[in-house]
């Protein structure tokens, strides 16, 4: 549970935060223009901050947790916590504490502003004299210049700009950008901030306390002309097992900076436990246990810091779920990082929240297909608003670039337009991502058929957009056994990434074999994706470090159980849904294993035992706690998999819940183990947060579009076989298994 102290609420006025510059309104604003601005508003761990680093030399002091700072829980500006700056500088001595820009995938790459702000609270006194002095950098960590660009700014004595510090008060400081010179041998650029490190200043020999909060870049607030904001409306806050849900209205106005949420276990003393940003009107409050009730206010925020007057209450009590409604309850709350999360444009799927607000996963949008029609069977949503928003995402899909029917990995959400996030090569069509949009097109194919003008019209434009991929294109420039990743009409087939099973790209082999009017022969499955070439099994070794499985078929025990088909240990356990969410695996068999659905099995129980094993000795792994598959982790992005070189202590939590359907009791086990024990931090408005390491207190940022789908689809398919059935019953995918059993059978 997340605890806080009213401390600083004196006065209502005093709240809360200025998020970023002033002027968005509440339907302009997004994660990337809020990330121009923010460097520090909250930690997903209590204890320490990942994204902090601090060291003391001689007889100075500062206060250090796991070489980070410490989170403060008790006195904060933005609930629920901050950062305890605690130091003592002695003569002959030095410290230094860093806090760094949270760099995580596809964040906008510059801060917007002219100025520097944090808030600050002393519990004593300390005179100007004794602050910190304040250095900016822009590399990741440290100050040194290696090569460029990197650059630092001259120490700043941080008392002169923000004077004597009062006991028991917030102040915030102002530090305009101006103020900073340029210290090292490459000019330092205000917008590439990515380092602030205060550091030992006047050695006075005395223990000091700052509290630090809210820190980011921007601009001035103008004055405002009195306005104010109203209270958030129709609150109404609902109870699960270990959680409950506040909903609110949004306020439509364009003073309004962000949303405060207050709660009560007595029913009388209301304190602030988290913020929410402007165009989300849900908040997840964890309150760690079946049979608790709570009341919850909400308060609407401006840039000035007024707060609006508090909400009516709303009540609610968590209580003991059963299994069936756990999974209910994790499937709603993934469904809708693809419903209110989309791309407002497109209704796409966005690649990362928070991210780049203009970028769309061509991959993830099928998968998010995939879980709207779960969303629809589940009754999350409407039969008709699940029809409006996948004809808007045809509609998008018709008028976006493609590529010979092939479209890009990432598109800009609002015109279509290729995004190549991979460098210059990377601005052609994308097989594989369209293979995975295009298994979620055939799922909703199949599933909206009812007689409405409406599904007719969506059947008729989605096999139209199904048959104008011409895989067979994509064959390469002399049409050989293979099929290629990429295509660019600028540089063709430079990338040269020819598509060699076993891992997640069955699947566009299976479509390209299935199209009815540009296929492949069926034979290619042999001669391309389970090729015996050397080319082919050399790849395999390459990526794997193994010689397991190179040929395609492995046929080792690992934990006393057998491995069919898959290199080394298995990989990553997104092998076993990207291709799979769609089309079912009981429906597969080839000359290597006469089960796709067991040897998926075998991979995902080869991964828990691994963990369970931890030959690494990596903390958290065990019986419920595993699920090794491709994440960001605090080293960035890592196919993590049950081996030696990605093994890196990250456990991605769609690993072991999107292999319900394999493992249905562990994977079970798994979801309360990560819900019931560690959901103070790994549960929240989208479901189960990305990925954690437990052994350097990292938890993930980011929800990925490529991660939650995967859980809502798969334990669907483990439930009730919903999306299997309906991507099957395309008779394009019965033709192509009849023709490839006669290939297998020769």
């Amino acid at each position: 549970m997340r605890h806080c102290k009213r401390i600083f609420f004196a006065s209502a006025n005093l709240l809360l935060l200025a998020l970023g510059t002033v002027g968005f309104s509440a339907a302009a604003w997004g994660n990337t223009e809020y990330y121009r601005h923010v460097v520090f508003d909250n930690s997903l761990t209590s204890d320490s901050y990942f994204y902090s680093h601090g060291m003391a030399n001689g007889s100075s002091f500062l206060e250090l947790k796991n070489r980070r700072l410490p989170v403060e829980t008790k006195t904060f500006m933005t609930p629920p916590n901050a950062l305890r700056l605690q130091w003592q500088s002695q003569a002959g001595g030095g410290w230094e504490a860093e806090v760094r820009v949270n760099g995580y995938r596809d964040r906008f790459p510059d801060l917007a502003g002219h100025n520097l702000y944090f808030w600050c609270f002393a519990p004593q006194a300390i005179a100007a004299d004794d602050l910190p002095m304040l250095v900016l950098s822009n590399r990741g960590e440290g100050l040194q210049v290696a090569e460029f660009p990197a650059a630092f700014s001259e120490p700043l004595a941080l008392g002169k700009i923000a004077g004597d510090i009062p006991a028991g008060r917030w102040v915030q400081v102002r530090v305009p950008f101006s103020a900073f010179r340029t210290e090292s041998i490459y000019e330092f650029r205000l917008q590439d901030l990515q380092n602030i490190t205060f550091h030992q200043g006047r050695a006075d020999g005395v223990r000091h306390t700052l509290i630090i909060d809210e820190i980011r870049v921007g601009d001035d607030v103008p004055a405002s002309d009195g306005a104010s904001l109203p209270a958030p409306e129709n609150v109404r806050a609902i109870g699960y097992d270990r959680h409950v849900e506040v909903r609110w209205d949004p306020v439509n106005s364009s003073l309004l900076g962000r949303y405060v949420i207050y709660r009560s276990i007595d029913g009388k003393e209301f304190e602030p436990v988290g913020i929410q940003l402007p165009g989300t009107n849900r908040y997840s409050d964890f309150l760690g246990r079946s049979g608790a009730t709570a009341q919850y206010k909400v308060a609407a925020a401006d840039w000035q810091y007024r707060v609006s007057p508090l909400s009516k209450a709303a009540s609610a009590s968590t209580r003991e779920f059963s299994d069936d409604e756990l999974l209910t309850m994790l499937q709603e709350a993934c469904f809708h990082y693809y419903w209110e999360g989309a791309d407002p444009h497109s209704g796409m799927t966005r690649e990362n929240i928070p991210g780049d607000d203009r970028m769309v996963a061509t991959g993830a949008s099928g998968m998010g297909i995939a879980a709207l029609i779960v969303g629809v069977d589940r009754g999350f949503i409407t039969r008709a608003q699940g029809i409006e928003r996948l004809t808007r995402i045809v509609n998008f899909l018709e008028h976006a670039q493609r590529y010979h029917g092939a479209w890009s990995h990432y598109m800009d959400g609002s015109t279509g337009k290729t995004m190549p996030v991979f460098g210059m090569f990377d601005n052609g069509g994308d097989l594989v991502e369209t293979s995975f949009l295009m298994e979620g097109l055939l799922a909703a194919r199949q599933y909206f058929r009812r007689n409405s003008d409406g599904e007719r019209d969506l059947y008729r434009r989605i096999s139209q957009l199904w048959e104008t991929v011409e895989w067979d294109w994509y064959r390469g420039p002399e049409a050989g056994d293979f099929l290629y990743w990429h295509w660019s009409a600028e540089w063709g087939w430079q990338i040269q990434h020819r598509l060699t099973g076993f891992n997640e790209v069955m699947i566009t082999y299976l479509l390209a074999m299935s199209s009815p009017t540009h296929g492949v022969p069926v034979d290619m499955y042999y001669s391309g994706w389970a090729s015996q070439l050397q080319p082919a099994i050399s790849y395999r070794a390459g990526w794997s470090g193994s010689v397991d499985g190179d040929h395609y078929s492995n046929g080792h025990t690992y934990y006393g159980i057998k491995l069919d088909v898959g290199v080394g240990t298995g990989g990553p356990l997104f092998f076993t849904d990207y291709s799979y969410f769609g089309f079912d695996p009981h429906s597969l068999h080839d000359r290597f294993t006469s089960s796709y659905f067991e040897n998926n099995r075998n991979m995902a129980l080869i991964n828990r035992a691994y963990c369970i094993a931890n030959p690494k000795h990596f903390q958290g792994y065990g019986p419920n706690a595993w699920g090794l598959t491709a994440s960001d982790g605090p080293e960035g992005y890592v196919p993590h998999a049950p081996d030696e070189n990605n093994d890196r202590g990250t456990l991605t939590l769609t690993g072991a819940l999107a292999s319900f359907p394999y493992t249905p009791e562990a994977s079970m086990a798994a979801l309360k183990h990560y819900y019931r024990d560690l959901g103070s931090q790994l549960w929240d408005i989208y479901g189960p947060r990305d990925a954690y390491n437990p052994g350097q207190d990292w938890v993930s940022v980011i929800y990925m579009g490529l991660n939650q789908a995967p859980i809502v689809v798969m334990v669907e398919n483990q439930r009730t076989g919903l999306v299997w059935k309906y991507f099957m019953e395309n008779p394009e995918i019965g033709v192509m298994l009849n023709k490839l059993d006669a290939v297998t059978a020769k």
